[in-house]
C-alpha cells in the first residue's frame, strides 16, 4: 500500500528534468535547436582541436579568392586563407565569448541585484545608483575604447571586458522580481521563523525566480554573440589572426566580396542567424518547463 502510494506521488510530482524533457519532446523546433547547438558546438570545439590555426590565417598569395573546391572547402580568401577553417576556429570563439560573458556577467548580475532587491532601502537606493551610472555609459564606445587600450588581449580578457559593462540589465530584472518575492507570505513567514536573509535568498527568493534567470541568461547569449559579432564586424573585436564570425563577416564590406565571392561571408552570416535562432527557441522551451516546475510546486 505504501508503494503504491509513493508510486502516485512521483507520477503527481515529476521532477524538474522530466518536465524539461517533456517540453522539449512537446516542442519539436525547440528540441531540433538543441540538438544542433550540441552538434555544431561538439564539432567546432572537437575539429578545432585538430585545426592549426597558425597555419590557416597565414597570407597564400598564390590561392587569393579561390572558389570552394576540394582543396578548400569554402574558397579562400583575399589573403588566401582557408575560410572553412576560419569558419570553424572562428564559431568556436565566439561561442567561447558568448558563454563565457553571459556567465560572467550573469553570476554579477543576478547576484547585486536579489541583494539589492531583497535588502531594499538605502542599499538598495545606493545600488541602483551605481547601475544608474554605469547605464548611462556608451556601452559600445566603452568596450572600444578598452579594447583599443589594451594592447594585446585572449578570448577570456576580451569576455571580462565585455562583461563589466554588459551586467546592469539583468540585475535591474532580478532586483525588481526580488522587491516582489520578499513581500510575499513566504519569504515573511522565513523571517518570523528566524531563517537567515542568506538562507531565505538563496533557498527559497532565488529558486522562485528561476524561470526569469533562466529567459534572461539565455536571451544574452544571444546578445552577447551578436555583440562580438559586431564588434569583430566593425574592426573592435579580435584581430583578422584570431578569426571570428564577425571577422568573416566584415569581408563583406567589400562590394566585390559581397557580389561575388559569397563562399566568404555567407556561411558566417548564416550559421550566426541560426545560432540565434537556435539558442532563442532553446530558451522559451526552458521558460516554459521552469513555469510549469513552479506550477506544480
Amino acid at each position: 500500500m505504501e508503494a503504491n502510494t509513493a508510486k502516485i506521488a512521483e507520477q503527481k510530482s515529476p521532477s524538474s528534468l522530466n518536465i524539461l524533457l517533456r517540453e522539449l519532446v512537446r516542442d519539436k523546433l525547440a528540441l531540433v535547436s538543441l540538438i544542433f547547438l550540441i552538434l555544431i558546438t561538439a564539432f567546432v570545439f572537437g575539429i578545432s582541436l585538430f585545426l592549426n590555426q597558425a597555419e590557416i590565417v597565414t597570407v597564400d598569395l598564390f590561392a587569393i579568392n579561390e572558389p570552394p573546391s576540394d582543396q578548400f572547402i569554402l574558397g579562400t580568401d583575399y589573403g588566401g586563407r582557408d575560410v572553412f577553417g576560419q569558419l570553424i576556429i572562428g564559431t568556436r570563439n565566439s561561442l567561447a565569448i558568448g558563454f563565457l560573458v553571459t556567465v560572467i556577467s550573469g553570476v554579477f548580475g543576478i547576484a547585486f541585484g536579489v541583494v539589492s532587491g531583497y535588502f531594499g532601502g538605502h542599499i538598495d537606493n545606493f545600488m541602483m545608483r551605481i547601475i544608474d551610472f554605469f547605464m548611462v555609459l556608451p556601452f559600445l564606445m566603452i568596450i572600444i575604447v578598452f579594447v583599443t587600450m589594451t594592447p594585446s588581449y585572449d578570448i577570456f580578457t576580451f569576455a571580462v571586458i565585455m562583461a563589466a559593462f554588459n551586467w546592469m540589465g539583468i540585475a535591474r530584472l532580478i532586483r525588481s522580481k526580488a522587491l516582489q518575492e520578499k513581500e510575499l507570505d513566504y519569504a515573511q513567514a522565513s523571517k518570523t521563523l528566524g531563517s537567515s536573509n542568506f538562507s531565505i535568498i538563496f533557498k527559497q527568493v532565488l529558486p522562485n525566480i528561476t524561470s526569469l534567470i533562466i529567459v534572461t541568461m539565455t536571451l544574452n547569449l544571444a546578445q552577447n554573440i551578436g555583440i562580438e559579432s559586431g564588434l569583430s564586424f566593425l574592426g573592435f573585436g579580435f584581430p583578422e589572426d584570431t578569426p571570428s564570425l564577425g571577422t568573416l563577416l566584415a569581408y563583406a564590406t567589400n562590394p566585390q566580396t559581397l557580389e561575388f565571392r559569397w563562399w566568404i561571408w555567407v556561411p558566417a552570416a548564416v550559421l550566426i542567424l541560426l545560432l540565434m535562432l537556435s539558442v532563442r527557441n532553446v530558451g522559451e522551451a526552458l521558460r516554459r518547463a521552469a513555469d510549469a516546475r513552479q506550477r506544480r510546486g
